[in-house]
């Protein structure tokens, strides 16, 4: 088995973060969200894992290669046309019949990967949502996906398309991305790997549902945070430092230095951080940061940031200062 991993998104609800990261490298709950997802790949033992890089692509191929020892391909995409093309461009470096397992570089879920690609040829995962306008959405029939639509005005379900596939039939998949891409069939704008899905169920395939309970979405500030809080939730507590009081759940990193603080819930300080003299809760503070005499609440301070003051939330990116005069 071959796993795709698409990372080429620039991540425009995260900035200002992604001014100067690519989105799956952003931290949350003491690693890049792209680690989690590397990290629940351990138990398959992939023959290869392919990334789709775009935007500040030599530090996603940078921080895989120093952290993972997969046998890794890297395959720039130049123009962002939508998931399906990614997907194919990176099926074009597959010869064979090898097996695919999909998971979107910018979305965390709590499948048991092995239990997922054991529940039949191609299977998708879905998870209920409250707005399924948002999403590529599933119809169910007879035990197995009737019908995929991007977007839908008037969704007929409201079993959302997570971003993890897994295909045996490889072949017919590259077909139908094909046909899209040489027939210029979009929605939307874009090629979708839903609409290539839909081909494959009208020519006779098989997709398998497989409805997921914790999805985790990592695309805007709100939903990092939200992320951060159910990741630590299920993570062991870190140890308090000097004069420091830390609430759980929280996350810090063997480097970090906090003291005369209190710390949590919902906190997570990376590798490096420094935080004197806060109360800090529900936030994410980047490796590097620097942050004093402050309450923080409900924020995230980017890689290298240096807040000092009485200020109260923040989103700021990588290398800012905040002060008071």
């Amino acid at each position: 088995m071959k796993v795709i991993i698409p990372v080429a998104g620039i991540g425009r609800r995260l900035r200002p973060h992604t001014h100067t990261a690519p989105k799956p490298l952003i931290h949350v709950a003491g690693k890049p969200i792209l680690g989690h997802i590397l990290d629940a790949l351990q138990g398959l033992s992939p023959e290869q894992v392919l990334f789709v890089v775009g935007h500040m692509g030599e530090r996603i191929i940078d921080y895989v290669r120093d952290q993972y020892e997969y046998d890794t391909v890297f395959i720039e995409q130049t123009n962002l046309l939508g998931l399906g093309y990614a997907v194919y461009m990176a099926l074009e470096q597959i010869t064979d019949d090898t097996d695919v397992l999909i998971l979107l570089g910018d979305t965390i879920t709590d499948i048991d990967l092995p239990t997922f690609v054991k529940a039949g040829s191609n299977v998708v995962g879905l998870k209920a949502v409250d707005d399924p306008q948002r999403f590529g959405i599933a119809e169910i029939e007879g035990g197995r996906i009737a019908r995929l639509v991007e977007k839908p005005e008037q969704p007929q379900s409201n079993l959302a398309v997570v971003g993890v596939y897994y295909f045996t039939d490889t072949r017919k998949l590259r077909a139908e991305l094909k046909h899209l891409i040489e027939n210029d069939i979009t929605t939307r704008g874009e090629y979708q790997i839903t609409d290539a899905m839909q081909r494959m169920i009208d020519s006779g395939c098989t997709l398998v549902p497989f409805e997921i309970e914790h999805w985790y979405d990592c695309g805007k500030k709100e939903t990092l945070l939200a992320t951060n809080r159910a990741l630590l939730t299920h993570s062991p507590s870190a140890l308090a430092g000097e004069g420091a009081v830390l609430i759980p759940p929280v996350y810090v990193a063997p480097d970090a230095v906090v003291e005369q603080a209190i710390v949590g819930p919902f906190v997570s300080i990376g590798s490096g951080a420094e935080v004197r003299d806060c109360i800090v809760r529900n936030s994410i503070i980047s490796a590097g940061a620097h942050v004093s005499d402050v309450l923080l609440d409900n924020s995230i301070v980017g890689t290298g940031a240096k807040i000092r003051g009485h200020f109260k939330r923040f989103n700021i990116g990588d290398d800012s200062e905040v002060a008071d005069l």
